[in-house]
């Protein structure tokens, strides 16, 4: 009994010190999504060994970052500002209601619309660090192989607004998508290895 008893401890300890392993990993990996003088501080979400999204360190400062989902395929870390967390909190909410990306746009911009929902701020940025086959490697704490997209929040711009296309003139060039809406923003994907 005392055999099975040392084995179990020895288990158990195994286990949270690898759920506390991958906190540290995803928190390492998330902030790399963030400008380097802003990780320290920033908000850090991420997900417990049941993938279920968590907060893995409280922020101090205005940046909010996500860990990569092992519940999808690819690669994605983001970085926002704390204005763009009610939009991505209900987009959140709408999901677990079992609610389609289609339908999540849609409720989303008529909410904000109504005034019920806060839009992001005129200019806020998403930073979307991702890649099919882009990893964080846990030996040198590092995301290899990642691109960077950005999102430049633009409620209702057009293309006679900001002077933008509304499709790419080609790769890497900014041009506005959802325009004319709430949830209008500037997209820029530059080339890989930009």
């Amino acid at each position: 009994m005392k055999k099975l008893n040392i084995i179990v401890l020895t288990l158990l300890i195994s286990t949270v010190a690898l759920a506390q392993k991958n906190k540290e990993d995803q928190i390492k990996m998330a902030v790399q999504a963030a400008p380097a003088e802003a990780r320290d501080g920033a908000h850090v979400y991420g997900f417990d060994d049941d993938g279920k999204f968590i907060t893995l360190r409280e922020g101090t400062n205005n940046f909010v970052v996500r860990a990569d989902d092992p519940n999808k395929d690819g690669f994605e870390i983001v970085c926002y500002p704390k204005d763009v967390e009610p939009f991505m909190a209900r987009g959140r909410e709408l999901k677990a209601e079992g609610k389609n990306r289609g339908e999540i746009f849609d409720i989303r911009e008529k909410e904000m619309m109504d005034g019920s929902l806060q839009k992001p701020g005129y200019g806020s940025t998403l930073q979307i660090y991702y890649g099919k086959d882009a990893r964080y490697n846990t030996e040198t704490g590092l995301v290899e192989g990642g691109s960077f997209r950005y999102v430049i929040y633009t409620p209702l711009a057009t293309s006679l607004t900001t002077g933008l296309p509304e499709k790419p003139n080609g790769g890497g060039h900014p041009w506005v998508m959802f325009p004319g809406l709430y949830r209008a923003h500037i997209m820029i994907t530059p080339r890989s290895g930009n």
